[in-house]
């Protein structure tokens, strides 16, 4: 027990160990007493699951499997915990079975014994799931096992089945483990015949099994018990009381568990809260305060644990390394300080970079339990807060709810699209999760449904977003935020190699002797069918590449079995049997592997869809290339300008906001107050019977922001000027009436927007340096400029 104590507490495994478990002599539990008080004969068990929880007490459950017996030959060491030299009583393998049938005697004893345990089992209720588990391994279990399961679920005294267990005979065993089989079904028959005679009080039928101590043998091995099993748990009153009492409640859940209870006891069951207080209610609050905490660490070395977590978050996700290194620091801090509170990430990012898949792999990293919330379009605050009991069809909220399917108390929570809660007529849910995602306050997070503090302290909450904009303050002010931008080109490249291509293949039933997709040709679909942040649009080019390809595959195989079959009838059905029939020689056609080229992405995808058009649409003064932040990453903007015979009047076209519109009004009057500045005319007003139009392209999609000033004031000086601006540039920037560039934000955004655009360099504000270091190095020198 020391070991399995200090493995528990010390955060290790002990799932799929073998261990040493042996009877104790002496009638104490003091599990430090002195050795010698060990019986000499114990059985070598695996464990198989382990539950409990480290809140509010240390308190862990081992569900094991029996291997076979062993007898302890020395005592090997004592402290921390004690290690034997034994000797294998049992074999592992079905020779005692092949024994039971060559022996007369044996076969015997095991027939006249399976009868008598057959004979037990009809005399119990067989519409318990468990008396009918039991009737059914029976049947298949094989007959040198039955002494030791029958003197398991029989009523006999502790010396009973040591004598049972210290039987290494099977002649031996069979003789002990018999009497013990007749004695209980003699008080089975006593018992029914007492109770037909009146003699004794009339038992329910859960009484009459109560001997057996069947139910705990057929506890299921994996955590996700579905709802029947739990109901069959908790069918009467003294198995939900037991239920209650053994769930190691907090004090003050304690207490109004007990008290819905005695509620219960005196409540009509025609009543509906009946019904809804046994079933849901104590199902969903018995079943929460009862979850298992899962275990994060092994037991090794914090430097290593940390490496291989990076490893795994490495072979998941390409790049991000901002995420993995915050990741890394909080397992780094975990590991030094066990109760350290989850924190509340937010990932904030475009569509199609991967959060909701880097939650579930971090989930998979910790080796927690993982859970999805998705809150998008969410406007009833009860879907967090769950609905009182007061209304019919009331339920818990997304919370326990998720408690609840995850089976433990300490998993990953992603709380999907956080950015679109909307508020309705019952309530704010975005003001519902103040509590929960406050590390201050979720330790006594009161659902509606069960109506007591539950501690959420040990979830980690991770919540996902396109845009922060749309997010109340109160709650970005509780997340610590995670900026996902996109990917570069060859970022791209690297996920499609490594994730995109493999997985499409696996879909679609091909292999690399079936296509081949050379990085020429994933680059070409990147930059002229794709322009996203992401890569889900590059994941569907593929797949529209695996499909074409699909389809050539099996009509080219087609084809050549029916050319094999022509050729076969023309030579005679004797003639070239073999190969006509060997479907082998005709899955690979000799064109195979059909590697993908730029005519054949044309041919598959159609047309390009994006063309480096820069220089054609820059060849003339009066244009620029702006740069815009959007929620699906970094965008490109040209901004157009030109000038006809006027009054002086300026036209803003584009379907512009009024931070943008004063941005263009700013911006020309700085180029006509700095006339000689900029080599300008300076011998009238640049105004002077002269109209402007400035023009924002995509005039269907609404624009703002301070960010274009440079690019505006770029244009009319290129205007005036009549100078045309390098096609190959890009800029951003605010601009001041004195001249200042201010800086601006989601340069990493727009700088990578401008490299999938084919732009060769990028101008930005001095200030937005400190920006550069979230950009990659071979992109940064060769494309930024700061002014």
């Amino acid at each position: 027990m020391n070991m399995v104590k200090s493995r528990l507490l010390g955060q290790s495994t002990l799932k799929s160990t073998i261990i040493g478990v042996v009877p104790k002599t002496s009638g104490s539990d003091d599990v430090d007493e002195d050795l010698s008080s060990l019986h000499p004969i114990g059985t070598a068990a695996v464990v198989v699951q382990i539950t409990g929880t480290n809140w509010p007490r240390p308190a862990y459950t081992l569900l094991v499997t029996g291997l076979c017996r062993f007898r302890v030959e020395s005592l090997l060491q004592e402290t921390p915990y004690p290690v034997a030299s034994v000797k294998q009583l049992d074999k592992l393998s079905d020779s005692d079975n092949e024994e039971i049938q060559s022996s007369e005697e044996l076969g015997t004893l095991a027939e006249n014994f399976r009868e008598h345990a057959a004979e037990l089992v009809d005399m119990l209720d067989t519409s318990l799931p468990v008396v009918a588990k039991l009737k059914k391994m029976l049947d298949s279990v094989p007959s040198q096992h039955l002494p030791d399961i029958c003197s398991t679920i029989v009523k006999a005294s502790f010396s009973e089945k040591i004598e049972v267990l210290d039987a290494v005979d099977l002649v031996e065993r069979f003789k002990k483990a018999l009497p013990l089989l007749i004695r209980q079904i003699e008080g089975l028959k006593l018992l029914k015949k007492a109770r037909k005679e009146g003699n004794v009080e009339i038992v329910t039928r859960k009484e009459m099994s109560r001997p057996l101590n069947i139910r705990g043998m057929f506890r299921k091995q994996d955590a996700d018990i579905d709802d029947e099993d739990r109901d069959e748990d908790i069918d009467d009153n003294s198995d939900l009381e037991a239920k209650i009492k053994g769930a190691n409640m907090p004090e003050q859940a304690l207490k109004s568990a007990q008290k819905e209870f005695k509620r219960l006891k005196k409540m009509p069951a025609h009543m509906p809260e009946h019904a809804m207080i046994r079933s849901p209610y104590f199902k969903s609050y018995v079943h929460c305060h009862c979850n298992v905490h899962l275990t994060i660490f092994s037991f090794l070395f914090m430097y290593y644990v940390c490496v291989c977590y990076r490893k795994d978050l490495d072979a998941d996700h390409y790049g991000l390394d901002k995420l993995k290194k915050r990741v890394i620091e909080y397992l780094a801090v975990r590991q030094l300080k066990n109760s350290l509170k989850g924190p509340i990430l937010c990932f904030v990012g475009p569509p199609g970079v991967g959060k909701t898949s880097v939650g579930r792999s971090l989930a998979y990293t910790l080796g927690r339990e993982f859970h999805r919330i998705s809150l998008g379009g969410v406007c009833d605050q009860s879907d967090i807060r769950g609905h009182r009991r007061t209304y019919i069809g009331s339920m818990p909220g997304r919370i326990i709810q998720g408690l609840r399917i995850a089976n433990t108390n300490n998993p990953v929570f992603l709380l999907d699209e956080i950015d679109k809660l909307s508020k309705g007529i019952h309530g704010d849910p975005a003001a519902a999760l103040l509590e929960v995602l406050d590390p201050e306050q979720n330790h006594s997070f009161v659902d509606h449904y069960l109506n007591v503090p539950f501690d959420l302290s040990q979830i980690l909450f991770i919540a996902t977003a396109n845009n922060m904009a749309t997010i109340p303050p109160a709650l970005l002010d509780r997340m610590e935020l995670i900026q996902i931008p996109g990917y570069t080109l060859e970022e791209k490249l690297h996920i499609a190699d490594r994730h995109l291509i493999p997985k499409q293949f696996k879909e679609h039933g091909l292999n690399n002797e079936h296509l081949q997709i050379p990085s020429d040709t994933i680059k070409l679909i990147i930059a002229s069918y794709t322009r996203e942040a992401g890569v889900r649009t590059l994941e569907r080019r593929i797949a529209a590449v695996c499909r074409a390809v699909a389809v050539k595959v099996l009509k080219s195989s087609s084809s050549r079995n029916l050319k094999a079959d022509t050729v076969k009838k023309d030579k005679g059905q004797e003639t070239n049997v073999e190969t006509a029939g060997d479907s082998s020689a005709f899955s690979y056609p000799p064109e195979m592997p059909i590697i993908i080229d730029e005519a054949a992405v044309e041919d598959i995808l159609g047309p390009i869809i994006y063309h480096q058009e820069m220089s054609e649409r820059l060849s003339q003064p009066g244009v620029a290339i702006g740069l815009a932040w959007t929620v699906m990453g970094g965008e490109i903007m040209f901004v157009e300008a030109t000038r006809m015979a006027g009054d002086g009047k300026i036209t803003l076209t584009g379907q512009l906001g009024e931070v943008m519109k004063e941005s263009a009004s700013l911006a020309l009057n700085w180029v006509r107050a700095n006339v000689k500045k900029l080599h300008l005319d300076s011998s009238k007003d640049l105004l002077k019977n002269t109209d402007i139009h400035i023009h924002f392209p995509a005039g269907a999609v609404e624009k703002d922001g301070p960010s274009a000033g440079i690019t505006i004031a770029t244009v009319l000086t290129s205007l005036f000027g009549d100078r045309c601006v390098r096609s190959d540039t890009a800029m951003t920037g605010e601009i001041t009436l004195r001249g200042l560039v201010l800086p601006v934000g989601g340069i990493k955004e727009k700088v990578l927007a401008a490299h999938r655009a084919g732009i060769q360099r990028v101008i930005l504000p001095q200030k937005n340096m400190k920006d550069l270091h979230e950009i990659p190095d071979h992109i940064k020198v060769k494309m930024i400029s700061l002014v």
